[in-house]
């Protein structure tokens, strides 16, 4: 059984992390936001040229390369200066990298209550339960054709991980602004969809 004290330490775990990602996607540290975003567009960007086998295998053999490098050097270097500092990984191979029962439990009970949701969501779309937002869900999957004719699924990543490290800086600076444009067209959003509603026999959604 989990105790008070794992359970605050994975809120902790949980917190930094969510803190570090952030950190990340408003450039909080420039020098590390540039490494991450830099390593996933090139990730994307090979993806769209090779096969994900070959990424996957050229990504594994620059890493070996590394670390087999290292660790020969290390080697050499103890040699020469007759030091035994041991392994030059070994704090990395100490470090418990494994999941308890109690950990892999909480992510599948909090992924199963996503899975449910998604599932009465999309059930309450396709049986039409509100007529409006089925209509709304219709005309978003007609957009995504034409979204998915024109770009493919890497080319959507790449988009995706390029807004995910700008809008939220764009959003911080501009704030304001933006929030003044989107209540406006969020406004007109509504009239238009109230005309709808007015104009469509069941489409007026049940008042509480």
């Amino acid at each position: 059984m989990q105790t008070s004290a794992d359970s605050a330490k994975m809120e902790c775990l949980w917190s930094c992390w969510k803190n570090h990602v952030i950190d990340l996607l408003y450039w909080r540290d420039i020098k590390q936001t540039g490494i991450v975003f830099g390593s996933v567009l090139l990730l994307l960007f090979s993806l769209t040229q090779f096969s994900v086998v070959s990424v996957i295998a050229y990504l594994a053999l620059a890493a070996l390369s590394a670390t087999i490098s290292f660790r020969i050097y290390k080697s050499v270097l103890q040699a020469v200066q007759k030091t035994d500092e041991g392994h030059p990984f070994k704090a990395y191979l100490d470090m418990d990298a494994t999941l308890s029962e109690e950990q892999i439990q909480k992510y599948a009970d909090s992924a199963l209550v996503y899975v449910n949701s998604t599932v009465k969501e999309l059930r309450r779309l396709f049986l039409v339960q509100d007529l409006v937002d089925s209509l709304k869900f219709a005309v978003l999957m007609w957009l995504l054709t034409y979204v998915g004719a024109i770009f493919n699924g890497l080319t959507l990543m790449i988009m995706a991980v390029v807004s995910m490290f700008t809008l939220p800086v764009v959003y911080e600076k501009y704030q304001a602004q933006i929030d003044q444009y989107l209540g406006l067209v969020r406004t007109h959003v509504n009239s238009v969809v109230a005309k709808i509603q007015a104009k469509i026999p069941g489409a007026k959604r049940k008042t509480e």
